[in-house]
């Protein structure tokens, strides 16, 4: 099942976009830190798009956009 959030992102100076907060249920977290921004599928949730594996309140986590919708996945 995905866990689809809001996300907010911007745009950097190459034009890749970078997420910065997400929004799951009614609570905001910041995203820490993105290690790497890839194409990949989500070998649990099912479905592919560009995977950002970020740090997100300090927990390793992957974040997918797939077409314009967001989901996330948490590391183990």
């Amino acid at each position: 099942m995905k866990n689809y959030v809001e996300v907010t992102a911007v745009f950097d100076l190459e034009g890749r976009i970078i997420p910065r907060e997400i929004k799951f249920g009614d609570e905001r977290f910041a995203v820490d830190r993105v290690m790497d921004i890839r194409p990949a599928a989500s070998l649990k949730s099912g479905g592919a798009g560009i995977r950002y594996k970020c740090s997100i309140m300090g927990r390793l986590s992957y974040l997918f956009l797939e077409d314009t919708k967001w989901f996330l996945e948490l590391a183990e």
